[in-house]
């Protein structure tokens, strides 16, 4: 018989999440069609139906990625795994790895250096700007032993991008492979891993792709497959060993490695389909659109960015708090009263900025007015000098403004 002390102190019945919108540094929102996938009727990992899926998965990677790097699966794990499973296939205990750190993420690349039994080499560059190429060629020219660069093409603590080709440009004239961080970049503005000759890269299924945290999108390059080949001692991590997960992301017969996340596969295929059916350029050029109407509104009301424009994400906006007010009471207010997510500032940013998302489904009109109106009002309350309706007006003529270029734009072409 069992015994009642064990029972929970209150009664608990099902959990019904209240419907937020989500704007901050992620999740995204999560389209129906994704959440309807989630819902389907869960089937085994080999069966042969799945298995038709996961090869469809793989191209559809290869398309958001740009890359035909035969190496290109979603990773079981949120975005931390794909790093982690680069660092521990690709750094043997005493391997430099230069580290670019600019934010929050770049200092997890550094963690996991160390981890491995590698030497991190640090380029730090300040939070809010982008890893600066000449300091990196300098600790190439220092290290030229160095046998990775890891840096973070989208930081997502500050809104900032680095320049990817500029980077891997360096690490190639050194001899080095690259490792770069896509976790807020993917599908939110362009990443085209072969153009750029990146070695690997990971994602996040939760940004700019609108799919259910947990899942990490990588892509591994020749050069990281004959690497390891090369390698001394086994990868330190079993689950995540990629000679041991190719055995069932493979070409050839799919032998059992981990129970794969099944339903969530079938949300990232669907959320893959909803990227290929809109188009990566227009995908790029939806979240540029929305951050041109939600920046003309904040301009409005006063607000200033932390990141310089040429460096901006047009899906995270770093958002400094004006002087007097209260960031988290903000961000409470927005959520208990709007149902509105956004995010706060991470270490030395914590309590100085605000970070909007604008990413993937969030990615909308009725989003960034939505936002402009409820932060207008909520910082009205709090005594900041915001008109009524500046915000907004402002939003909306930029909307116009694009649209009549976009006309122009159509009707010079068919010219």
């Amino acid at each position: 018989m069992t015994s009642a002390r064990f029972l929970p102190s209150k009664k608990i019945g099902p959990f019904h999440p209240p419907q937020r919108t989500l704007m901050g540094p992620g999740p995204s929102d999560v389209p129906p069609r994704v959440l309807a996938a989630m819902s389907l009727p869960t089937i085994g990992y080999l069966d042969p139906v799945f298995v038709e899926m996961m090869d469809e998965l793989k191209s559809l990677l290869r398309y958001a990625f740009q890359t035909d790097n035969a190496l290109t699966f979603p990773a079981s794990g949120p975005g931390s795994v794909g790093m982690e499973m680069a660092f521990v296939n690709m750094v043997e205990p005493g391997d430099k790895v230069i580290v670019c750190r600019n934010g929050v993420f770049g200092g997890r690349m550094i963690e996991n250096v160390e981890r491995c039994g590698g030497i991190a080499i640090v380029v730090e560059d300040s939070w809010g700007t982008p890893v600066d190429p000449q300091k990196v060629e300098d600790a190439f020219r220092k290290n030229p032993d160095a046998k990775v660069l890891a840096f973070v093409h989208a930081e997502t603590s500050t809104g900032c991008a680095s320049d990817v080709p500029a980077l891997t440009a360096i690490a190639r004239q050194f001899g080095a492979l690259s490792i770069v961080d896509a976790v807020t970049s993917l599908a939110g503005i362009p990443v085209l891993v072969d153009e750029w000759q990146v070695d690997a890269i990971y994602s996040g299924s939760q940004k700019c792709l609108s799919c259910t945290p947990g899942l990490s999108p990588v892509s591994f390059s020749q050069r990281v497959i004959e690497n390891l080949k090369a390698r001394n001692k086994k990868c330190q991590s079993w689950f995540m060993d990629l000679d041991l997960v190719l055995g069932y992301w493979g070409n050839t017969n799919r032998t059992y490695h981990h129970t794969a996340p099944i339903n969530s596969l079938f949300a990232l295929h669907e959320s893959l389909l909803m990227v290929r059916e809109e188009g990566l350029d227009e995908s790029w050029a939806r979240h540029r659109r929305h951050y041109e109407a939600f920046k003309a509104g904040l301009e409005a009301m006063g607000l200033e960015y932390l990141v310089e424009e040429k460096y901006r994400l047009p899906q995270l906006n770093a958002i400094k708090v004006p002087e007097g007010v209260d960031e988290a009471a903000v961000r409470r207010t927005l959520l208990s009263e709007f149902n509105l997510e956004i995010g706060a500032g991470l270490g030395p940013l914590a309590g100085k900025i605000w970070r909007f998302g604008l990413m993937g489904h969030s990615s909308q009109s009725k989003n960034v007015m939505l936002c402009l109106s409820a932060l207008g009002s909520v910082l009205m309350d709090m005594g900041y000098p915001v008109k009524v309706g500046v915000a907004e007006a402002a939003a909306h003529q930029k909307y116009a403004d694009l649209h009549a270029a976009e006309a122009r734009r159509r009707l010079t072409a068919a010219a």
